[in-house]
């Protein structure tokens, strides 16, 4: 697979809420540094201090007034900072990034779910990201009513104020959320790999690091310690 990231190697995580993605690129990450490799986290939207106040913007629950077109232009304005701030100057060094979230999330939520045009959110992300695509995209699918019980419970657990602005849509736009991963991931069969989130977090884990140490090969990225 031809590599898209230069020196590095730029992995996403994708899937629903409540899928998991968030603990399996904790996971991941600190698997790869235990193997003696240079890798950070980042997440969308947020991962540098502009983006993190643009998130708690479209994540505030109170601006239920948000239009879906408001969402794509804030996404991809965290994403654009995120890309040249964080991102690319990584890749460059040879570090492995990690993505909860990339461009993908945009074009299911705003798009599938959301009824923007897809052409036209593609378009925008391609200009704010310099068509920086991941070399992987790990999808994480969950069917949309088994997220959200875990979601309920992820809360109540941690003791939560409650869902964000986007946890909080219809479950008919969580679906069409899921639906929307699967038909990228049917498009485009050579970048993402379909995982099984209902699966224990450590077969997940296993799966994903099954499919890194082949991308660590092909970029001719060394193990120190197996």
């Amino acid at each position: 697979m031809a590599s898209v990231s230069g020196k590095g190697l730029f992995i996403s995580i994708e899937g629903p809420d409540g899928a998991g993605k968030t603990t399996q690129a904790r996971i991941l990450l600190e698997k790869l540094k235990s193997m003696g490799l240079q890798a950070l986290l980042t997440r969308e939207p947020g991962g540098t201090s502009i983006g993190e106040e643009v998130r708690k913007i479209l994540l505030n629950p109170y601006f239920q007034e948000m239009t879906v077109s408001c969402e794509a232009f804030l996404y991809c304005a965290a994403r654009s900072q995120l890309v040249s701030q964080v991102i690319r100057p990584s890749l460059e060094k040879g570090i492995i990034v990690i993505s909860d979230r990339f461009v993908d999330s945009s074009i299911v939520y705003q798009g599938y779910a959301g009824g923007e045009n897809l052409e036209m959110i593609r378009e925008l992300n391609l200009w704010a990201t310099g068509g920086l695509k991941p070399d992987k995209t790990f999808l994480l699918d969950l069917q949309a009513k088994k997220g959200l019980q875990r979601l309920e419970g992820k809360n109540k657990k941690e003791g939560s104020p409650g869902k964000d602005r986007m946890e909080q849509k219809d479950p008919g736009f969580h679906s069409r959320v899921r639906e929307g991963f699967l038909q990228l991931a049917r498009r485009d069969p050579q970048r993402f790999q379909l995982i099984d989130a209902e699966k224990p977090p450590e077969e997940v884990h296993q799966c994903i690091w099954e499919q890194v140490k082949s991308l660590l090969r092909d970029k001719k990225i060394a193990i120190i310690y197996e």
